[in-house]
C-alpha cells in the first residue's frame, strides 16, 4: 500500500505505543485519526505535534467498550476525513493480578477493550474498507498472547484471542483488505513498574533493545507497504520467547 494520503485510525493513540504508531503513519503522509477516551489532554498534545508537522490530523473521543460510541466515531470520521483506509487497533488495558483475585469486573474490562472493542472496530473499518479501494488492519497484540504469563492472567487470554481474530479476519476479508498483527516484548516501560525489574526484564532478550518504540513503528510500516503479507503475527522481542 503507498500510505500517501491515506487515512489512518490509530486507537489509543493519545501516548505511549500508541502515540509512536500515529507518529509513525503520520511521517509516510497519512491523514492521521488519534483516537482516545480518558487522555484528553495528551490526545490533544499529540495532535499538535503532528499539525505541527504539517500533517491532517483531527482527535476523535470514544469509550470503545461501548458498540454506540464505536459506531459514532466511524460515522465522524467518515463525515471529517472519509472513511478509513488503514486501521491500527492499539487501544488495550494492561493489568497484573493473580489468577484467584480476578472478577468479573476485571475480567470484562479487560477482553471488552483488549478484544471485543478491536473486534468490532475492524468490523466497522472492512464495512467501508470493502466499499472503497480496500484496506489494511494491524492489531497489536504481545508475545504473552503466545507464552502464558501468570501475572497478566486476562491480558494473556485477551491478546491470545486478538491473534485469532486476526487469523480469521484475513481469510474472511481476503484479497481487498489485508489483517495481519504485530506481538511485542518489551516495548515502552509500564506506568508503576520499577526501572530495576524492567531493565532486568528487558535483559532477558537475545538482543540489546535499543529503541523499542522504534522497532515497532518500523514494523507497522513494513506490514502496511507489503501488500503479499496477510494473517501472520509478527513477534518484535529481540529472541525473547526464544529463551524466556
Amino acid at each position: 500500500m503507498e500510505l500517501e494520503n491515506k487515512v489512518a485510525l490509530v486507537t489509543g493513540s493519545a501516548h505511549r505505543v500508541g502515540k509512536e504508531l500515529a507518529h509513525a503513519v503520520a511521517e509516510q503522509g497519512c491523514r492521521v485519526v488519534i483516537h482516545y477516551n480518558r487522555s484528553a489532554e495528551k490526545a490533544h498534545t499529540t495532535l499538535q505535534s503532528l499539525r505541527n508537522m504539517n500533517v491532517e490530523a483531527i482527535a476523535l473521543q470514544a469509550d470503545l467498550t461501548n458498540l454506540k460510541e464505536i459506531d459514532d466515531l466511524f460515522k465522524r470520521i467518515d463525515k471529517a476525513l472519509g472513511p478509513i483506509d488503514i486501521l491500527v487497533n492499539s487501544a488495550a488495558i494492561l493489568q497484573p493480578i493473580d489468577l484467584l483475585d480476578v472478577n468479573e469486573s476485571d475480567w470484562d474490562g479487560t477482553i471488552n477493550l483488549n478484544m471485543k472493542a478491536a473486534f468490532f472496530c475492524l468490523q466497522q473499518a472492512a464495512v467501508r474498507m470493502k466499499s472503497s479501494s480496500g484496506g489494511v488492519i494491524i492489531n497489536i497484540s504481545d508475545i504473552i498472547g503466545h507464552k502464558p504469563h501468570a501475572r497478566f492472567p486476562i491480558h494473556s487470554v485477551s491478546k491470545a484471542g486478538l491473534e485469532m481474530i486476526t487469523k480469521i479476519a484475513a481469510i474472511a476479508l481476503a484479497p481487498e483488505i489485508r489483517v495481519n498483527a504485530i506481538a511485542p516484548g518489551p516495548i515502552l516501560r509500564p506506568e508503576g513498574l520499577s526501572i530495576e525489574r524492567w531493565d532486568n526484564y528487558s535483559k532477558k532478550a537475545l538482543l540489546n533493545m535499543r529503541d523499542g518504540a522504534n522497532q515497532l513503528s518500523d514494523a507497522l510500516l513494513f506490514l502496511l507497504k507489503n501488500d503479499y503479507i496477510t494473517g501472520e503475527i509478527l513477534v518484535i522481542d529481540g529472541g525473547m520467547s526464544l529463551v524466556e
